[in-house]
């Protein structure tokens, strides 16, 4: 699980695992008004650093660090043998089961928990009560199914960087996180995204059309930060990798093209 430290200028400095519900949603902040300071799926680094960068930013340090924070587990649940019902409505329903991450129940079918995966599913296939619009519920035997065809408790890809990652790749993983594309994204998709903007990058440059020309490599760069990240690698690390590889070549140019020197 990634946490990250968001900071809300001139209201907060927080932690949190989902960005779109914790800060969006719940508090009502759009992406363009908070800043990713910090992410890493070291809770124990992410608890000291969150109350580091309160005191240096002067605001009001979190008595309790996160990574000692009690999980919500409050949700009361009404528990049959068919359905499990939840106290709110299926529009207020992701928030709630973020908030109670690691909870668990039982049903004669097995026993179900939260978990990011499972929320995908639960907010896939619920249901508005008939009887109180104000709840929602799931049928058990479908989410042990689910149990049954999906590793729901695997351990999520660890993203490797050996080089500190740099803010705006930050800040393009953070978008492409709270939209989904990391959990439900595919490289092969994302390899054809970018041959598309290629073919847009081509065009742009034998029409001379600087402002297209920017644009579409901008794209590309959003798309390759973004297939090295479902390829389980940051960018950073493939940038770093490649440049220890060129710094040795040497060559010379030929017809405006950099030729390297025979190994």
């Amino acid at each position: 699980m990634t946490y990250y430290i968001y900071h809300i200028p001139g209201k907060k400095i927080g932690v949190t695992c989902d960005l779109n519900n914790r800060v969006t949603v719940q508090q009502g902040y759009n992406p363009d008004e908070y800043d990713v300071l910090e992410s890493s799926e070291d809770v124990d680094y992410i608890s000291s650093k969150e109350i580091e960068l309160q005191r240096e930013y002067g605001y009001k340090v979190d008595m309790v660090p996160y990574k000692n924070l009690k999980p919500k587990t409050s949700m009361n649940i009404n528990v049959t043998e068919q359905t499990t019902t939840f106290p709110c409505p299926v529009n207020k329903l992701k928030g709630q089961l973020f908030d109670n991450l690691g909870m668990k129940w039982q049903t004669e079918h097995g026993e179900l928990n939260v978990t990011p995966k499972t929320i995908d599913w639960i907010m896939a296939n619920v249901k508005t009560s008939m009887f109180n619009t104000d709840r929602s519920y799931v049928y058990n035997k479908a989410f042990a199914r689910y149990y049954d065809n999906n590793d729901v408790h695997a351990k999520p890809t660890t993203v490797k960087c050996s080089k500190k990652p740099l803010k705006m790749f930050e800040n393009i993983r953070q978008w492409a996180e709270v939209r989904g594309l990391y959990h439900k994204g595919d490289p092969k998709t994302q390899l054809i995204k970018l041959q598309e903007e290629m073919g847009e990058l081509a065009k742009a440059t034998l029409e001379n059309d600087k402002p297209e020309v920017i644009d579409a490599i901008g794209d590309m760069v959003v798309v390759l930060t973004n297939l090295a990240h479902l390829n389980g690698v940051n960018i950073e690390t493939c940038i770093a990798e490649a440049y220890n590889v060129i710094s040795k070549r040497t060559g010379k140019m030929v017809n405006g093209t950099f030729v390297k020197d025979a190994d």
